[in-house]
């Protein structure tokens, strides 16, 4: 059997296996067991957030032979279609590919037949922002009153491109971004069920690579499954990513509030030597400078799994941390301008220790230099403004007047 990749393997079957979006699977649950079922639905959303995968489960909840229900049985002849993609009374059109007007009259003209199998006859539409102008006009006739037996559902990633006519005539759904909470949580579950060793770093580091698409991280899971050739381990993950593990963020940080120079830059070298992006390592930086003022502002917020970082908070100024954090992310967008994303990121980090308040730990600057320069004069030893004070020295040519 061939093998199949981990994000079709576990898409939903059932309201209750999606994660996340409980608002909408509660009103999709409420409009099927009350029987006050729309006309035409859109989901909206980012890209691998479940739009097509409720819009699927919906559309068996409505053609099961024990529904409507908001829990189809999923064994029943319609229900093992719709997820085996051949069910006939599911028709999914790619609007990216079908655009034009053509289109969508062939869709209307089918629209008046009666369903072959099941009870309603459900259009699928993805990407409907894609659809002409005059494809829309020619929908929205049939989208405000369709036949009884029709339902539309719509789906996209730019609700903005739609028609306001388009909108007024559907219930909205907005899909939101998972969290890497919630997308940790699901990597464990499939890990654990496809028996694959793995480090908490590294599903760690996925799930927040995953950008708020539980697609996109089943994608980085198989592809650093296969990297590791079958386990998930901190290190090949971070080199698959090219970001760096939080250990060697927190010994950047660490020598920062040393105010040693000569272990901080020893310490990018090693970092260099996986030649990562320096964009995501300042992300991290400033995700710990973010989770260390938390910790020291917030009673509630302690690290407890992280001793060491509980033990810098307690070594490094509040104010102190707020002045890296906004030099790390006026840094990370500036990193395009510097010659090369390992300059931009040693002058962010020679700009924090030059900056850094002179009542911190580490007392100099670096190197036993002087701190620097504030732009005012330096004021002088009380010996010299005495000095300084006195009346100038008689000039020889003074003095031979005076004789």
């Amino acid at each position: 059997m061939s093998y199949q990749v981990l994000a079709r393997k576990w898409r939903p079957r059932q309201f209750s296996e999606l994660v996340g979006q409980e608002h909408v699977v509660r009103a999709l649950s409420h409009a099927l067991d009350g029987g006050r079922i729309h006309h035409a639905f859109l989901f909206t959303g980012t890209r691998g957030v479940g739009k097509t995968t409720i819009a699927r489960i919906f559309a068996k909840s409505l053609n099961c032979e024990k529904g409507p229900t908001s829990q189809p049985c999923g064994v029943c002849g319609i229900c093992t279609e719709i997820d085996a993609g051949r069910f006939v009374d599911l028709l999914e059109i790619d609007a990216a590919s079908n655009t034009g007007i053509d289109n969508v009259r062939e869709l209307i003209d089918n629209a008046q037949y009666t369903p072959s199998r099941g009870r309603h006859k459900v259009y699928l539409i993805d990407e409907v922002h894609m659809l002409s102008k005059a494809a829309f006009n020619a929908l929205l006739k049939t989208l405000e009153e369709p036949p009884a037996h029709v339902k539309f559902l719509l789906a996209t990633t730019d609700p903005q491109k739609l028609p306001i006519t388009v909108l007024s005539r559907c219930i909205k759904f907005n899909l939101k971004r998972l969290t890497p909470e919630q997308i940790l949580g699901q990597m464990r579950h499939i890990l654990g069920a496809e028996a694959v060793e793995f480090e908490d770093e590294a599903i760690e580091a996925l799930s927040r690579a995953a950008d708020g698409s539980l697609r996109d991280g089943l994608s980085l899971l198989d592809q650093a499954i296969a990297h590791g050739g079958g386990a998930l381990r901190a290190a090949d993950v971070h080199s698959m990513l090219g970001t760096v593990e939080r250990g060697r963020v927190r010994v950047l940080l660490e020598a920062l509030v040393g105010r040693d120079a000569e272990s901080l830059f020893a310490e990018v070298g090693r970092i260099a030597e996986f030649a990562p992006d320096f964009g995501q390592v300042l992300d991290e930086l400033a995700g710990l400078l973010h989770r260390i003022q938390l910790q020291q502002l917030m009673a509630g917020a302690a690290i407890a799994d992280e001793p060491e970082l509980a033990e810098l908070a307690a070594r490094i100024d509040p104010r102190e941390v707020q002045l890296y954090y906004q030099i790390a992310i006026t840094a990370r967008r500036d990193l395009p301008l510097a010659p090369t994303q390992r300059v931009g990121f040693e002058m962010a980090l020679l700009r924090m220790l030059a900056f850094a308040p002179s009542g911190s730990e580490g007392g100099a600057a670096p190197g036993g230099r002087n701190p620097v320069s504030t732009g005012t004069r330096p004021v002088p030893p009380p010996a010299q403004r005495g000095a300084a004070g006195a009346a100038p020295a008689a000039r020889p040519a003074d003095t031979a007047e005076a004789g």
